[in-house]
């Protein structure tokens, strides 16, 4: 199958599903790299519709781990709350999810399963990115592929990563390092990205949606 790759939604859940009209079901395999959360106006609705998807397409969706989903997972764990979290987006989320309680019970434990990861022989996809560090698999570290700023280390596979907005709402492939960049800042009033890779690893199709002004305070 084909792979379809989504970048960080940040809560802008009309933008999200109009990227997702590009989505083939049948013959792709969709991939969203984390950040479903924060900053934006619907984050209960943004990670409902994920969860959704999830279900009704078990073995062809991935929904990777973000390093705010690990955040808000801090917040509302029993190690709880982080305040930090709450000065980059946790605040709006927190307040959105007050009018749907249930709907946070239901999210949390969706939310904790998702992967930190998707790799087949020649793609890697994560939330940061893979560094040349001893902590490249840590969660929880700077340097780890939820957290990482910075240049990567350059893998036998194209690394597709999320967190780091490019400059001007357009894709960033680094040869160097062999990544391609789709965090093209959605909560930012730029876009929200999808690619379309074939299994092996070549670009066959960016789509490139403007940020829906309702997304967004």
């Amino acid at each position: 199958m084909n792979l379809f790759i989504i970048g960080d939604v940040h809560g802008c859940v009309n933008t999200f599903s109009e990227v997702l009209t590009h989505w083939r079901p049948a013959t792709e395999q969709l991939i969203q790299v984390g950040d479903l959360v924060d900053r934006g106006r619907h984050s209960p609705e943004t990670v409902e519709l994920a969860r959704t998807l999830s279900e009704q397409h078990p073995d062809s969706t991935t929904f990777l781990m973000g390093n705010h989903e690990h955040a808000m997972l801090q917040h509302f764990g029993p190690a709880g709350p982080y305040p930090d979290w709450l000065l980059w987006g946790g605040r709006e989320t927190v307040h959105q999810y007050k009018s749907c309680p249930k709907m946070l019970a239901k999210h949390l434990p969706w939310l904790a399963q998702r992967p930190l990861r998707w790799q087949n022989d020649c793609v890697v996809v994560s939330h940061a990115g893979l560094a040349d560090s001893p902590h490249a698999l840590e969660p929880d570290h700077p340097d780890g592929l939820l957290w990482r700023r910075g240049p990567l280390r350059k893998l036998p596979q194209l690394q597709v990563v999320g967190h780091t907005p490019t400059a001007n709402g357009q894709l960033l492939a680094d040869a160097a390092t062999n990544t391609l960049y789709i965090d093209t800042g959605a909560y930012l009033k730029r876009n929200l990205a999808g690619v379309r890779l074939s299994p092996t690893g070549d670009l066959l199709d960016t789509i490139l949606v403007p940020t829906h002004p309702e997304d967004l305070y």
